[in-house]
């Protein structure tokens, strides 16, 4: 499989005219245009189209799904969508969108979860449709309509920002689970720092972009300095990533405390023999003061 791209897009709208109509997938302009944003500089009536997202969110999430679970070589690793850990606080009220999990099942214990991985991913270019011969064409990037794509959208990053740093805070469990967010956009600017702080803290592992060219010219940042944000350009790229989450050892922790409490905590810690069991010891420590 390849990465996200323009063929993925018009691949979505072939597939849903089948039982879609065009009113639920298109914006149509006072000059009778069917198009999958308004134009930059469109001045007519608009309305809101809500009934798209649920059918682009299913189609992204199938797709992720379907291209991590072709770059994983693990056989004993499964890719499950709408998954739930009830121990980590993902429950049916909104469950985990893709999961990297030892057991193929929905409903599974935090010990068996590999990976979280949450999909913020959406149309990126415009498309017009041609009610006259069924067809479809690009009809601009997204510098060239009023969307707000994928990590582009502010309210759409608070969302998956939120969910995380739940599943962060509900149970120790939660501790040792990577959680990436997922897109096909380049990340705003106002997140850029944040998206650097959440990585460093622990709290999410990254925002990943799966789109290596969301524009039709020109460039867009590949990385925040502490690749709190990352745009992949190949798929071997994003293998290698993967496979170092699977065989790291994260732990991640956090809490606030005195100087002097932390202080013994690391000289109790520091009697053990090896780093790792000084390390461990530290978070034992630190889970129980």
């Amino acid at each position: 499989m390849r990465l996200w791209n323009k063929h993925q897009e018009k691949l979505f709208f072939i597939n849903s005219k089948s039982f879609a109509s065009p009113e639920q997938l298109f914006y149509r302009t006072d000059d009778g245009k069917y198009l999958a944003y308004w134009p930059k500089r469109y001045k007519g009536r608009k309305t809101t189209l809500q009934s798209r997202n649920s059918l682009i969110g299913n189609f992204t999430e199938k797709w992720v799904s379907d291209l991590f679970k072709s770059l994983i070589e693990d056989e004993n690793l499964h890719t499950v969508q709408q998954a739930r850990i009830p121990s980590v606080g993902i429950t049916s009220k909104s469950p985990a969108d893709i999961v990297i999990a030892t057991e193929d099942k929905k409903i599974l214990k935090a010990s068996e979860v590999k990976l979280i991985c949450e999909v913020k991913m959406s149309l990126v270019w415009n498309w017009q449709y041609d009610p006259e011969f069924g067809s479809i064409k690009e009809a601009g990037d997204f510098r060239t309509h009023q969307g707000k794509p994928s990590f582009t959208r502010s309210d759409s990053i608070l969302k998956a920002i939120g969910k995380c740093i739940d599943i962060r805070v509900s149970n120790f469990e939660s501790t040792k689970i990577p959680i990436i967010v997922v897109g096909n956009a380049p990340l705003s600017n106002g997140f850029s720092k944040k998206a650097d702080y959440l990585k460093h803290a622990g709290l999410i592992q990254g925002f990943w972009s799966l789109n290596p060219f969301p524009l039709n010219h020109g460039n867009t940042r590949k990385s925040t300095p502490k690749k709190g944000f990352y745009r992949f350009d190949n798929t071997s790229e994003l293998k290698m990533h993967l496979n170092q989450l699977f065989k790291q050892d994260l732990n991640f922790f956090s809490g606030m405390e005195s100087p002097k409490t932390l202080g013994k905590l690391i000289e109790i810690a520091n009697r053990q023999e090896t780093y790792e069991n000084k390390g461990l010891k530290f978070l034992n420590l630190l889970k129980r003061s």
